[in-house]
């Protein structure tokens, strides 16, 4: 009974020793794969393995001689718990178990630069180097993206340009990933200098490429930011609200707010500390870095001024509207939307004012809506669509403010009987005898603006024979071609030519006339 009881004891210790001691399978690292799974002698046969990341999804895999791959991309740096399932030998199965189930964490590898700000020897190939071998690189420049593939793994990697000629200093984008099946990482900005003692700057994007309204502009420097420009900001006129933020030690990013940089300004940066700029087009050291920022495009004008109802067409979109924010707003005006314009009283309008219209070039419609609305918002009537123009118009649109009083517009003629005629919103308001110049002094023919408004005003100026005039107590003027203008004068009679000039009206029709034309009315003289 002794013996038999130690016999028994002998074999559950050796049976518990075998269960517990039992090889067992595990997870390796593997050079190309995501992993490889070791299975020591006796360890049985995988039956089954599954991946999935941290929030459960399932990476479907292939297990190829003992390695694990991705059949899809997977992201550098994931981490991933990898479910292996082992079948026992069945002669064994008894005493171990006939499966076994083991989890494993494994985090797909991932590739630091050494460096990011590079000082090149001038004839040098500009290189990154990272700090283990990679398989894929993309390189991101001006010209686009590069897709590097290597079949034998890399440290270091040409991005293809050579230090020297018109590529003294750039900056470039680099994702990387170690292995095939990994998706490229984010990209970094690399930035390389000439090799010199003093402190070195490239800028996104160069002087002298046009800044967007609503872009940031970039400054890198080849030391860190403190050292190269000290702690205070740089200064940028005209002022434009945004922020000022270091991307890392060695850059410094300004991002405009609202309606960023106005279209069509000379925007200046003042560094605190002088540097070296190094760009494709030159170098020269400097405090002060100047942009001009883009212009808005005439297409993108008429469309604004049709919306905020300035000009005599509407205007529709062919597809989304543009949303009412500032960034859709300034994106539309570089890619202005596809849409049309159509005549809102088309079978009443006068064939003079459609005739002048020009959808995509500045036309007489266009001076004097521009004029119009220049006036309205207390700018200088001049034409001229400017930063301040562009700035009011695109706040008008993003208020949802429109002018309400209509589009009014004069045509004259000038054969006898002379006659006037107001036409407003798709009606004939007025049509009036008038008188315009004597042919010593002929009224211009052609579409001119208003470009003074006045009730009542004193007309002077030369005659034919030389004489000179005076003439006070003059009612509702409305001045369009330099000295000519409509205006109400004693006559006895209207319609053949007696004026210097102006367009003479009697004092009634005169009245009505006036309040139709304020500065930016189109009067159109013809024959």
């Amino acid at each position: 009974m002794w013996a038999l009881a130690v016999i028994l004891l002998l074999c559950a210790v050796a049976a518990a020793a075998a269960l517990l001691a039992w090889p067992d399978v595990a997870l390796g690292a593997a050079p190309d794969a995501l992993a490889s799974v070791d299975q020591p002698a006796y360890a049985g046969s995988v039956e089954q393995v599954t991946v999935h990341t941290n929030a459960g999804k399932p990476i479907p895999i292939d297990v190829r001689h003992g390695q694990l791959w991705p059949r899809g991309t997977v992201a550098t740096g994931e981490r991933l718990t990898v479910d292996v399932t082992v079948k026992r030998p069945a002669w064994a199965g008894w005493l171990v178990g006939h499966t076994t189930h083991r989890s494993f964490h494994v985090v797909t590898p991932t590739a630091e630069l050494r460096g990011r700000w590079l000082e090149v020897p001038a004839g040098k190939p500009v290189t990154v180097s990272f700090d283990q071998p990679l398989q894929l690189v993309c390189v991101r420049d001006s010209s686009g993206p590069r897709t590097l593939r290597f079949p034998t793994p890399r440290e270091t990697v040409p991005v293809g340009v050579v230090a020297s000629g018109s590529h003294r200093a750039g900056t470039v984008g680099i994702s990387a990933a170690p292995r095939t099946w990994e998706r490229l990482s984010a990209p970094l900005r690399v930035s390389w200098f000439p090799a010199r003692q003093r402190v070195q700057m490239v800028t996104e994007p160069a002087t002298d490429k046009p800044l967007t309204p609503n872009g940031a502009i970039t400054l890198t420097f080849s030391r860190a930011e403190s050292k190269a420009i000290g702690e205070d900001r740089p200064v940028i006129t005209p002022h434009v609200p945004g922020t000022w933020t270091s991307l890392d030690t060695h850059t410094l990013s300004f991002r405009p707010a609202g309606l960023g940089f106005p279209l069509g300004s000379h925007v200046e940066v003042r560094l605190p500390r002088r540097v070296d700029l190094v760009q494709a087009a030159g170098g020269r050291t400097t405090r002060t870095l100047t942009w001009e920022v883009q212009h808005g495009t005439i297409l993108r004008l008429h469309q604004l001024l049709a919306k905020t109802g300035y000009l005599p067409v509407d205007w529709s979109s062919s597809g989304t509207s543009v949303p009412r924010t500032a960034s859709a707003q300034l994106a539309a005006v570089a890619d202005p939307p596809e849409g049309h314009f159509s005549w809102p009283y088309a079978a009443t309008t006068p064939k003079e004012l459609k005739g002048i219209w020009r959808t995509f070039e500045w036309n007489e419609i266009t001076r004097g809506a521009v004029m119009m609305f220049e006036h309205d918002h207390d700018l200088d009537v001049d034409a001229f669509v400017g930063p301040k123009v562009w700035q009011a118009l695109l706040e008008d649109v993003l208020a949802g403010k429109r002018r309400t009083a209509g589009y009014s517009y004069v045509y004259v003629h000038r054969n006898v009987p002379q006659l006037l005629t107001l036409w407003h919103d798709g009606k004939t308001i007025l049509t009036s005898p008038g008188n315009t110049g004597v042919p010593a002094a002929p009224t211009e023919l052609g579409t001119f603006p208003v470009f003074e408004h006045i009730p009542i005003g004193t007309m002077a100026g030369t005659n034919p024979d030389g004489s000179h005039y005076n003439d006070p107590g003059i009612r509702w003027i409305s001045y369009f071609n330099h000295g000519e203008a409509l205006h109400a004068f004693n006559r006895s009679s209207f319609g053949t030519p007696q004026s210097l000039g102006c367009v003479e009206l009697p004092l009634a029709a005169a009245a009505k006339v006036w309040p139709y034309t304020p500065i930016g009315t189109l009067v159109t003289v013809e024959n």
